[in-house]
């Protein structure tokens, strides 16, 4: 059974910053895309960033130049850093991973990590 296992949110004033961390655990043979998405209170869930295994990027227009997606694939562990955070940030943020389970790629998600930015 795979996890997933989001850390390092917290409250931080407007413009500071924090470092997300998404922790894999089951028996993983490979994970293709793992991403980060956020849904705040009365809004859908929205995709934040997303990163390939491959290292290919794609960032939401409302992040750009300020959050930093990575990911170790030796340990299966991604990153979220977030600089220069606003207000709008605020919100529930969820790691979503890609995995290779045999001939499927299944969607797993963890249960997420809260991440409040006070004006």
């Amino acid at each position: 059974q795979v996890r997933l296992v989001e850390s390092g949110g917290g409250l931080v004033q407007a413009g500071g910053s924090l470092r997300l961390s998404c922790a894999t655990f089951g028996k993983i043979f490979s994970i293709n895309a793992m991403g980060w998405y956020r849904q705040a209170p009365g809004k859908q869930r929205e995709l934040v960033a997303v990163i390939t295994s491959g290292g290919s990027i794609n960032y939401a227009d409302f992040v750009k130049g300020r959050f930093t997606i990575s990911r170790d694939n030796a340990k299966n562990t991604m990153f979220l850093q977030m600089d220069s955070l606003k207000p709008e940030d605020t919100a529930h943020y969820y790691c979503n991973a890609k995995v290779v389970i045999g001939a499927r790629l299944d969607d797993f998600w963890g249960q997420g990590t809260q991440v409040t930015v006070s004006s």
